[in-house]
C-alpha cells in the first residue's frame, strides 16, 4: 500500500502538516554523510574496554591488575577499590523502591525505603554474566581488548538464579540482602474486592497462563562515547549514542559530582535506540571520568557481545489472567497476577514497567471491576527494562490472547467478541477498571477497517476449503491499546530563533533516533510561520544549545516537542505582528497573518512578507516604539494527559504440520494516532514496530543455562527478523484527535510493536486448532510448534 512521498519544496507553507514530505535526513544518512559517535575522532585519544564477569553470581575476592599495567600501550587500569580511592561513590543513582511495595518479614526501620546502587564496576560480589569488573585505558582500541586478558580475577562462585520461577519460588540463593527471597517489590492495582464480587456472580471464567520471552535490543550500532575534559575551565564534553542527552548531563551530574553547568552532552546521528539507550551505562560514566583523571579524551566503543551480555534486556513476565463474562459474552471483571524479572539490579524503568503492564491489561474492553498484582523478581540476568513499547506490548499481548479464549470458550467469531466489548465512543475520556485514562477512542471503526481491507468472510471461506486440503490457515487479531504521548507533569521545552534573512532555528530537547524530527518538526513550524520548511534548521541532542528536554522515549516527541513548538511559532507571529504594524503603520489589531504575510484588515493590498518583517525586526530604527529587536521566542509545555493511540492488528499465517513452520501470509495494520503530521513517517514507524513484534513472536529469545551463562550473546545465536520474514505490511489508518494537547496528535513510535505480538501467535494458534492445540507461547520456533503438534496427537 505504500504511501507516495513529496518533496517539501513542492508544497505550499500552510499546507505542510497533513502532507507525506520526502524525509530530510536521508540523504545524509544513505550517501554515508552521517556522523555517529565512533566517527568523532580526537588527538590523544585513549580507547577504553570493560572487562565483564565471567559468573553470573560470585563473590569478588581479588582484582590482580599488574600484568595488564605493565602492557606498552596501556595507559591506566581501573577497579572499583581505585574509583572510591579517587573519591568516587562509585555507583551509578540508585533505583529506589517504596517501603510499602517491599515483601519483608519485619518491619522495616525509618520509612522503609530501599534504594538500590549499581555499581559502575563490580564491588565485592557480581549478579549477572558480563557485570562490568574493571576497566582499561590504551593508547589503541585492541590493545585495551587484549588487556582485559591480562586481568586475574579470583572469584568465589555462588549458584546463580537465572529462571524467573526458580527465583519467585522463595528456595534460591538470596541475590541481594534487601529481598530474601528475590521478590524486590509486590504491588497492585484496582479493586479486589469489588472484582472478586464481579467473578462470583459471573457465568464463565476464562483463564490463561501466558508470559513475554526476554528479548535482548538489538541496534544497528552499539553503545558508544567519546569524552573530553578541558582542566582550564573545568569543562566536560561528552558525545554519546544516547535517547536523552539532559538525562545523561544529570547523571553525569550526579555521579562524578561535577556541575551540571559545566557538563555538555552531545549527540550525534544514532543508529537506533528502542529504549535501551535511554540511560547512560557505566561505560559512557566512566569514560567520562577516565577522561577527568588522564586529562586526555577517552573513547568507549561496545561490542556486539558486550551489548548483549551487558545492556538491558526487555521485556521477562509471567501472568496468570481470568476474565469474569455474562452468559451473553459481555466482561465483567479481570484478575491476574504478574511476576516480572527484574535481572540481577531493579532499574527505574524495571521497576515500572510491569506496573505499567498491569495498569494496561484492561486493554480497549470495558470491565465492570478488576484487580492485578505485581511481583517484582531479582533474578541473575542482565537489569531489565525499557524496549520498545516498555509494559505496554506485555499488556497487549497478554489481553488480547485472554480475548481469543474468551471468544473461543463462548463459541463467538474473535472479531465479533472485540466488538461487543470495547469501550463505547461516548464514554471518552473514560477511566478503565485498573485506574488508566483514555482520552479518546473509536475501536471500532480500526477493527471495521481491517476486517474490509482483509476481506475476512472471504478468508473464513478459504480457510475452510484450505483445511481439507490438508493445509492450516489461521487468522489472528489484536486490538490494542497503549498509553504514551507525554503525561501530566512531562515536561519539553523549544525555542525558536528567526535570524534577519528569515532563515528558521528551532530547538528541542527531544533527540531523533531515526524518527525524522527534522522533518516532522519542520512542517508544524512551516505551517505556523508561513515560510518554507527547507529554510528551517533542526536542533537535538545538544545541551548547551537546549535549554531542557526529556528526550525521545515513550512516543512522546511529537506531542511534546510539536506542541511546544508551535506555541513558540504563535509568540514568534505576534511579536512579528507588531513589527508588521510598524511596516504597514497599521494598528496590531487591524494587522491579520496568513500564509507569511501580514496584511491590514480589509485592505489587501496592505502587505509585508515574513521575511521583510524578520529583516525590519533587527534594525531598531524600523522597529515601534516599545517593542524591542530581535524575533525569537521560548516556551515550555506539560500536557493535560496523556495520550492512548489505538488499533487492530490482523496476522493470517500458514502453518506446516510437518515441521512446525510458521509463514506469515498477510499482515494487516489499522491504527489510529491521531492527526498525521506526516503520513510517511507515520507508516514508516508502524512497519518497523510490527517487524519488532513479529521478530518476538517467532525469533527472539534470551535465554541462560542453569550456570548463568548467556546462550544467546550473539547473532549467531540470538535470532532477529530478516527483510525476507517480514511480510508486505498492508497500513490504514483511522482518525481520532486527542484532546490533550494543541495538535490533537497521538504517539506512535511503539504502536507497530504493541498491536502485532499477539495478531501473530493468536493467528498460529487459530491455524493448528484442528490438530488439538489450544495453546502456543513466544517465540514460536519451528521446534516449539512441531512439538505441541505432536504433543497434541499423541493425545
Amino acid at each position: 500500500m505504500g504511501i507516495e512521498t513529496t518533496d517539501a519544496d513542492e508544497v505550499r507553507p500552510g499546507e505542510m502538516v497533513g502532507t507525506a514530505v520526502q524525509r530530510r535526513e536521508d540523504r545524509r544518512l544513505l550517501t554515508g554523510d552521517a556522523r555517529y559517535t565512533d566517527d568523532i575522532q580526537h588527538a590523544r585519544t585513549g580507547y577504553m574496554a570493560l572487562l565483564g564477569s565471567q559468573y553470573a553470581h560470585a563473590h569478588v575476592r581479588n582484582i590482580d591488575t599488574s600484568a595488564a599495567e605493565a602492557m606498552d600501550e596501556v595507559v591506566a587500569v581501573y577497579t572499583f577499590d581505585d574509583l572510591v580511592n579517587a573519591g568516587l561513590d562509585g555507583t551509578m543513582p540508585p533505583a529506589e523502591l517504596d517501603a510499602e511495595d517491599i515483601n519483608r518479614d519485619e518491619e522495616p526501620e525509618d520509612d522503609g525505603d530501599v534504594e538500590v546502587a549499581r555499581p559502575l564496576l563490580a564491588d565485592d560480589r557480581v549478579r549477572y554474566q558480563g557485570q562490568p569488573v574493571a576497566a582499561v585505558v590504551a593508547t589503541e582500541r585492541y590493545a585495551a581488548f587484549d588487556a582485559l586478558d591480562a586481568i586475574d580475577v579470583d572469584y568465589d562462585r555462588l549458584d546463580a538464579t537465572t529462571d524467573l520461577d526458580d527465583a519467585a519460588a522463595g528456595d534460591a540463593e538470596p541475590i541481594h540482602e534487601f529481598a530474601p527471597d528475590n521478590v524486590a517489590f509486590e504491588w497492585d492495582t484496582g479493586d479486589r474486592e469489588a472484582t472478586e464480587e464481579v467473578f462470583e456472580r459471573a457465568d464463565h471464567v476464562v483463564s490463561l497462563d501466558t508470559g513475554n520471552n526476554r528479548v535482548i535490543p538489538t541496534a544497528l550500532e552499539p553503545r558508544a562515547a567519546v569524552a573530553q575534559y578541558r582542566p582550564s575551565d573545568d569543562q566536560l564534553v561528552v558525545e554519546l549514542s544516547s535517547q536523552n542527552p539532559h538525562a545523561v548531563q544529570q547523571r553525569l551530574t550526579d555521579t562524578l559530582d561535577v556541575p551540571r553547568h559545566r557538563v555538555t552532552v552531545r549527540v550525534p546521528d544514532v543508529g537506533g535506540g528502542f529504549g535501551a539507550k535511554l540511560q547512560p551505562y557505566s561505560g559512557h560514566l566512566l569514560a567520562a571520568w577516565c577522561a577527568m583523571d588522564l586529562e586526555r579524551p577517552v573513547k568507549w566503543q561496545a561490542r556486539r557481545t558486550d551489548d548483549f551480555l551487558s545492556m538491558i534486556h526487555g521485556r521477562r513476565q509471567e501472568t496468570t489472567i481470568e476474565a469474569a463474562l455474562d452468559e451473553d459474552g459481555h466482561l465483567l471483571g479481570l484478575r491476574g497476577e504478574i511476576d516480572a524479572d527484574l535481572g540481577g539490579y531493579p532499574t527505574g524503568g524495571g521497576i515500572g514497567i510491569p506496573r505499567g503492564t498491569a495498569g494496561m491489561l484492561a486493554g480497549a474492553y470495558d470491565f465492570d471491576a478488576a484487580h492485578v498484582t505485581v511481583r517484582g523478581v531479582v533474578t541473575n540476568t542482565a537489569p531489565i527494562s525499557a524496549y520498545r513499547g516498555a509494559g505496554r506490548p506485555e499488556a497487549a499481548y497478554t489481553i488480547e490472547r485472554l480475548a481469543r479464549v474468551c471468544a473461543r470458550e463462548l463459541d463467538m467469531d474473535p472479531a465479533e467478541f472485540r466488538r461487543r466489548n470495547y469501550l463505547p465512543p461516548e464514554t471518552f475520556p473514560v477511566e478503565t477498571a485498573l485506574g488508566n485514562e483514555y482520552d479518546s477512542g473509536e475501536y471500532a471503526k480500526a477493527l471495521d477497517r481491517a476486517l474490509e481491507i482483509l476481506d475476512y468472510d472471504a478468508f473464513r471461506d478459504r480457510q475452510e476449503r484450505a483445511r481439507e486440503e490438508g493445509r492450516y490457515l489461521g487468522v489472528g487479531f489484536s486490538s490494542y491499546v497503549e498509553i504514551c504521548g507525554g503525561w501530566e507533569g512531562d515536561l519539553e521545552s523549544g525555542q525558536i530563533r528567526v535570524n534577519a534573512d528569515g532563515q528558521v532555528t528551532i530547538a528541542t530537547g527531544t533527540q531523533d533516533t531515526g524518527q525524522g524530527h527534522a522533518t516532522s518538526y519542520a512542517q508544524v513550524v512551516a505551517d505556523e510561520l508561513g515560510v518554507p520548511a527547507d529554510d528551517i534548521e533542526v536542533v537535538e541532542g545538544d545541551t548547551d544549545k537546549v535549554t531542557e528536554g526529556g528526550g525521545t522515549a515513550g512516543s512522546r516527541s511529537l506531542p511534546m516537542a510539536g506542541s511546544v513548538l508551535q506555541r513558540s511559532a504563535e509568540k514568534i507571529v505576534e511579536k512579528a505582528r507588531l513589527v508588521a504594524a510598524g511596516e504597514l503603520e497599521a494598528p496590531p489589531e487591524d494587522v491579520e497573518f496568513d500564509d507569511g504575510e501580514f496584511h491590514v484588515t480589509g485592505a489587501p493590498g496592505r502587505s509585508v512578507g515574513f521575511e521583510a518583517v524578520a529583516e525590519a525586526a533587527y534594525d531598531p530604527g524600523d522597529l515601534p516604539e516599545d517593542v524591542e529587536p530581535g524575533l525569537e521566542a521560548s516556551s515550555y509545555f506539560e500536557p493535560d494527559g496523556s495520550t492512548a493511540p489505538f488499533g487492530t492488528h490482523v496476522a493470517v499465517v500458514e502453518v506446516e504440520p510437518e515441521t512446525g513452520e510458521v509463514g506469515i501470509e498477510r499482515f494487516v495494520a489499522v491504527d489510529d494516532v491521531g492527526p498525521q503530521v506526516n503520513p510517511k513517517l507515520v507508516e514508516g514507524q508502524i512497519m518497523g514496530g510490527v517487524a519488532q513484534g513479529i521478530g518476538q513472536a517467532l525469533y527472539e529469545d534470551g535465554r541462560y543455562d542453569e550456570s548463568g551463562n548467556l546462550a544467546t550473546a550473539s547473532l549467531q545465536d540470538y535470532a532477529i527478523p530478516k527483510s525476507m520474514d517480514i511480510p508486505d505490511i498492508e497500513w490504514d489508518s483511522t482518525v481520532t484527535p486527542t484532546p490533550n494537547n494543541p495538535l490533537g496528535v497521538k504517539g506512535v513510535g511503539e504502536a507497530g510493536t504493541i498491536g502485532s505480538m499477539a495478531a501473530v501467535v493468536n493467528a498460529a494458534i487459530d491455524a493448528v486448532e484442528p490438530l488439538g492445540v489450544d495453546r502456543l507461547d513466544m517465540p514460536l520456533t519451528n521446534e516449539r510448534v512441531w512439538s505441541a503438534i505432536q504433543d497434541a496427537d499423541e493425545n
